[in-house]
């Protein structure tokens, strides 16, 4: 069964980005890692303890590798929130989470 499911502001600016980065080359690329973003975001809901504790980026911080990027989300006992979708090269900070 699926907790609710919510997503800080900054994360819908963080899709947009990666589509349009992966479109510039490859439209139906940046769709299908679009919908599979879009599933591990279903995927998190129903299993909030998949992802990896990230204690070091904050209390609660869990993150998901979807291919280069990185869903960072915190779990509530009644659903979860995205927090931010990043690539994975990146050096993450806590206050990039903020």
């Amino acid at each position: 069964m699926a907790g609710n499911l919510s997503r800080r502001p900054q994360v819908e600016t963080d899709l947009e980005e990666i589509w349009l980065f992966i479109a510039s080359d490859n439209i139906g690329a940046a769709d299908r890692l679009l919908d599979r973003i879009g599933n591990t975001f279903q995927m998190i809901a129903e299993n909030p303890q998949a992802g990896r504790h990230r204690p070091e980026l904050g209390m609660g911080i869990r993150s998901f590798a979807v291919g280069h990027y990185v869903v960072f989300y915190e779990a509530f006992p009644n659903g979860v929130e995205i927090v931010r979708v990043l690539h994975g090269a990146r050096d993450i900070a806590p206050n990039d989470l903020d």
